[in-house]
């Protein structure tokens, strides 16, 4: 831990020596307090699985296994041990390619009794038509976990376009049972994310079952497609619920601004209108950082970090110091993020795993209280992080 000293100005001499003596004793002294405060465990990297293809989300299984999804279109089963299974058959088509393919994946919170799945993925346009678009399926995962079963589409965003980028595609799914999905804008589609007759820059709030759920914000709003919970995002990369059970999530910013959100019901988040990063290459870009009828992030950073995957951390496994902060991964860094929230705000934001050399796609607490990764690479890695 590092700490500027300030020189009081216009003192010299034994006055000038007291004042820095005292000032310095004094930021030992706070130092020695936050340090008790926050002081992070001693933890290592360990792999659980490796020779994964770009993998792009890992979920829990019973029995200590893992639900790993491919961004090349496989979805695979790791044991508890790395076993890495062949590819789980019965995936709908995807078009792969750019920054779609298989992504997203969580289990039903009631799955040791329905085996239920969710995921999302980039599905091609009908035979004979052109572009894509993010969507969410559902399925049943075999008892033997070699297949889906009882596979369906139920949600798909609108309208398809050409476009290989910004996908979003992080699901979320709420006590009620309700599903959250973090849609992207589709890049040359942005000014799409500032209107409500699409699912572009948009989170949106289904059944399971892929229906409309009351208490959506503009199910009775002319115009406006009743899915849509919030908008005005742009590349939505990380979702998840705080222990308070708010739904939280982060987004790329163009160069610079990536932001972390808390979507509420109608709101407005500002792209590509207010926005904290600039154009590629440089130039200001929409109306600047904030404007009337916008809300304001919790967090962002400048310049850009690429955040991936976003989890809470509610187990004590890493220490008192660790327990409740939100954890965020860096793809440009290959960086984790420990962020301290209280009063809601960012106290404090601590870096690990510098040096690592690793894109870090998604992160997630387990079952049993540790904290999980995937690294996005062709020869990808599922990660345990442990305290030594």
């Amino acid at each position: 831990m590092k700490f500027k000293q300030k020189t009081p100005p216009a003192l010299t001499g034994k006055a000038r020596v007291a004042i820095v003596l005292v000032a310095f004793g004094a930021s030992i002294a706070t130092a020695t307090s936050t340090a008790a405060q926050t002081a992070s465990p001693a933890v290592a990297l360990v792999a659980v699985a490796q020779g994964l293809k770009n993998p792009w989300a890992v979920a829990f299984l019973p029995q200590g296994q893992f639900l790993v999804t491919e961004r090349s279109g496989q979805m695979r089963v790791v044991s508890a041990t790395g076993q890495v299974s062949a590819p789980v058959a019965g995936l709908p088509a995807i078009a792969t390619g750019g920054q779609g393919g298989l992504l997203d994946v969580v289990t039903d919170t009631a799955f040791e009794a329905n085996r239920r799945i969710f995921f999302c993925f980039s599905e091609p346009a009908a035979p004979g038509a052109r572009g894509n678009s993010t969507a969410l399926g559902r399925a049943t995962l075999s008892p033997d976990a070699r297949s889906l079963q009882d596979v369906k589409v139920i949600f798909s965003q609108q309208p398809k376009v050409e476009s290989s980028l910004h996908y979003g595609c992080r699901i979320v799914q709420a006590a009620d049972g309700n599903l959250f999905l973090a849609l992207g804008e589709r890049y040359q589609r942005k000014d799409d994310a500032q209107k409500l007759d699409n699912h572009h820059g948009k989170i949106i709030r289904i059944t399971p079952e892929g229906a409309v759920p009351p208490g959506n914000p503009f199910v009775s709003q002319s115009g406006a497609l009743p899915e849509i919970w919030s908008y005005g995002h742009r590349n939505p990369q990380g979702a998840t619920l705080a222990p308070d059970g708010t739904l939280w999530m982060h987004e790329h910013g163009p160069q610079g601004g990536d932001e972390i959100n808390l979507p509420q019901p109608g709101r407005n988040y500002g792209w590509p209108v207010v926005t904290y990063g600039e154009n590629y290459g440089g130039g200001k870009m929409g109306e600047g950082t904030a404007k009337a009828g916008t809300e304001q992030p919790l967090h962002y950073w400048v310049p850009s970090i690429a955040p991936s995957g976003m989890a809470f951390l509610t187990s004590a496994r890493y220490g008192a110091a660790w327990q409740g902060s939100l954890f965020v991964g860096s793809l440009k860094f290959g960086t984790l993020h420990r962020l301290e929230v209280a009063g809601g705000k960012v106290q404090r934001e601590e870096k690990l795993l510098q040096g690592n050399g690793e894109r870090i796609r998604d992160v997630r607490q387990g079952p049993d209280g540790f904290l999980y990764m995937v690294t996005d690479s062709p020869q990808g890695r599922l990660l345990r992080l442990l305290p030594q």
